[in-house]
């Protein structure tokens, strides 16, 4: 396609946008609010599972070692936990190191429990975490089958109710994001559907004079572009300056370690790029709807 005939185009679309009025800010308008609430929902959404990865990652096992287990049948538990595939972390915590954890993590009510350190009931043990977390059911049940395993412990109902959650909330975003997309786009070929319907003449005369199909939808196709591009600026500003002022007000106040929000860079320069692709996603959509099924040439 030469440049002329690009730049015709374009001017040909810039004039349509023009030449609707109304109807061009509606359908802008209709981006815009879709984006707002596209950004806002993606905002939440990245960030919440970007705590449910943190929380995910802090899956672990504890594998607590027999009693009467020796330092031979230590070392075999050990080499046949770390032959398991899916293992990415093994670590191995004496008793000594158990009761430390213990008292620490009870503050000053663990000071009772120092009374057991000359004869500690604890249990060695070995922690897991796994490469993909998941798996960590999975590989529960394979370690409880070893020799000289006491107990197996990793809240197994707490995590699989994680998981669930997480996997739900991530379906309900999805869903929520490809219906306000499908409502901006159906606004957006109305716009355009008019414009063919009020062109309807011109476009006869030039299809007689030798015009292609592709050359008369192009126009179209760039009015539906520039729309989505307009509605995507207001948007993009908003939520980028909002969150902005969350990130500077809110990260230090946050008092939970595996709650952390994404850092504005490079967060802002790539939900920036989405919120544009989706706009001009919803724009070139609503054209191509308009042009297919109401451009008979």
């Amino acid at each position: 396609m030469k440049v002329r005939t690009i730049g015709r185009h374009f001017r040909e679309g810039g004039k349509n946008i023009i030449r609707n009025g109304w109807m061009t800010l509606a359908s802008v308008g209709a981006v815009t609010t879709t984006l707002i609430l596209v950004g806002l929902f993606l905002v939440l959404m990245l960030n919440l599972n970007q705590v449910a990865e943190n929380v995910e990652e802090d899956v672990e096992i504890k594998v607590l070692i027999d009693l009467t287990a020796k330092e031979t049948d230590i070392n075999k538990l050990e080499n046949e936990i770390r032959n398991i595939p899916q293992v990415s972390m093994l670590q191995f915590s004496s008793k000594e190191e158990e009761l430390k954890q213990l008292i620490e993590s009870m503050g000053e009510e663990g000071e009772a429990f120092e009374l057991f350190e000359q004869d500690n009931p604890l249990n060695d043990a070995f922690i897991v975490k796994t490469e993909d977390p998941i798996d960590t059911f999975k590989v529960a049940e394979q370690i409880m089958k070893f020799d000289n395993v006491g107990e197996v412990v990793y809240a197994e109902d707490v995590i699989r109710k994680l998981f669930e959650f997480n996997q739900y909330a991530r379906y309900v975003g999805l869903g929520f994001i490809i219906a306000l997309v499908l409502t901006a786009a159906f606004l957006v070929s109305n716009t355009i559907k008019i414009t063919i319907m009020a062109r309807s003449k011109e476009i006869g005369i030039m299809k007689l004079v030798g015009a292609t199909n592709s050359f008369i939808r192009w126009p179209f196709f760039i009015e539906g572009l520039l729309m989505g591009i307009l509605g995507s600026i207001l948007p993009i500003a908003l939520i980028l300056g909002g969150y902005y002022y969350l990130y500077e007000n809110l990260q230090d106040r946050i008092q939970f370690p595996f709650v952390e929000l994404l850092p504005y860079h490079p967060f802002a320069f790539q939900l920036s790029f989405l919120l544009l692709a989706i706009g001009a996603f919803i724009g070139v959509w609503g054209s191509v709807m308009s042009v297919r099924k109401f451009l008979k040439v």
